[in-house]
């Protein structure tokens, strides 16, 4: 009997544990565009409020609260605290086929460094690194307003296309917004395998070239630019404002330019060079398949698809694909598994023996760009790098993570 009853408390400690002690979670849904949940915030007064933007309604589980965690770090196998929103369904609202739904959370609550994980369906599932993950970094906790679209929808992103009407939510009537706009940045990261000053000299500091003044409530256009803003006393945050259709690719220029990661700078100049570059652009991908046209097609689909979900994911302080973490999502593809341990990021490529390999990224914020990593650099990188390009060159497209 007493062995019976041993068995059961074990048992009943090993099931409450594993709602805690999580496996290593792996975090590659939050480099899928079509899962991936997007999150903001803005303080009001005591309070956070958060914003989320679920991109499928299937994603909502029926039935299911939303489960709101706090934890230590990302990598933490207990959590500080959890919390369900209640009365969901009367705070959800349809965005199209996405869902968006917004909460506040008193501050008291939150530190600084911690972490966030949100979803709806089962307790575990807020849990998993299929979640909503925030780290609590100073701008999500003190920002005291959010970017909206024309019709006051939040954004719950960091880019606009210059000239598209957007406004400034922000807590507390009459604010004053000030805009400081800064030259943008063309320049794209250096191959993996790169040492110490591959890209040459960088400035320690940009210099505003304008600012201007609005009211925060009403609509704006703006040129395209770096921009920091700013609602009365409160802090800065970033904003980049690209030209044309951003993220998409419309002009020759915005076409050649990324093929910087699989070509020669002669190759490019050739393009660049050329009568009709958007048509040299075609005749290059043309031949790159063997003249084969529905290859061509594929290739170019995937390649700019990857350019454009590369500019959705990670534009801060430049555009997206000429991060670190965008060239490599450019030319290898997603991440197949993503691990996360304090202030580092590990993307992991299976593939075979020449394509498979661990990169490490480290978190590197800044005003401008407060989720900001860098790759670390190494020597070994470079017959991996050098086969993945070689893959493009053939024709033959770099395998996609899960």
């Amino acid at each position: 009997m007493r062995q019976r009853h041993i068995a059961a408390l074990l048992l009943l400690l090993l099931t409450a544990s594993t709602l805690y002690a999580a496996p290593r979670r792996d975090f590659a849904t939050q480099y899928r565009p079509e899962r991936r949940i997007a999150v903001d915030t803005r303080r009001e007064g005591d309070s956070l409020r958060v914003y989320l933007r679920f991109p499928n309604r299937s994603l909502l589980r029926r039935g299911f609260p939303l489960h709101v965690v706090g934890w230590a770090d990302f990598d933490a196998r207990k959590p500080l605290w959890r919390d369900t929103v209640r009365q969901l369904a009367r705070r959800l609202r349809s965005d199209g086929d996405a869902a968006r739904v917004s909460f506040t959370l008193p501050l008291s609550r939150l530190r600084n460094g911690a972490v966030l994980s949100m979803a709806i369906g089962p307790a575990e599932e807020a849990a998993s690194g299929d979640a909503a993950w925030l780290r609590l970094t100073p701008d999500y906790l003190t920002r005291n307003f959010i970017l909206t679209d024309s019709v006051g929808q939040p954004l719950l992103r960091r880019y606009l296309q210059a000239r598209e009407v957007f406004g400034v939510a922000a807590y507390g009537p009459d604010q004053e917004l000030s805009a400081y706009r800064y030259p943008l940045s063309s320049l794209a990261a250096a191959p993996p395998m790169s040492g110490p000053g591959a890209l040459g000299p960088q400035p320690r500091t940009l210099s505003a070239q304008d600012s201007a003044r609005f009211r925060a409530d009403q609509l704006l256009r703006l040129p395209a630019g770096l921009y920091l803003l700013r609602v009365g006393t409160g802090p800065r945050a970033g904003l980049l404002v690209e030209e044309n259709q951003f993220p998409a690719l419309t002009t020759a220029d915005e076409l050649i330019a990324p093929l910087i990661y699989v070509t020669t700078s002669a190759e490019r100049q050739k393009l660049f060079d050329a009568p009709e570059p958007k048509k040299a652009v075609d005749l290059f991908w043309l031949g790159v398949a063997n003249n084969s046209q529905p290859a061509a097609r594929l290739l170019i689909r995937t390649f700019y698809g990857r350019v454009a979900e590369a500019s959705q994911l990670f534009s801060a302080h430049k555009a997206g694909w000429l991060t670190d973490r965008g060239m490599l999502y450019l030319v290898l593809g997603p991440p197949e598994s993503v691990s996360r341990v304090g202030a580092e990021e590990r993307w992991v490529y299976r593939g075979d023996a020449q394509r498979g390999g661990t990169f490490i990224f480290r978190a590197k914020p800044s005003t401008f760009a407060p989720n900001n990593y860098e790759l670390v650099r190494r020597p070994e990188y470079e017959s991996l790098w050098y086969a993945a390009v070689e893959q493009w060159r053939k024709g033959r497209t770099a395998p996609p993570g899960r």
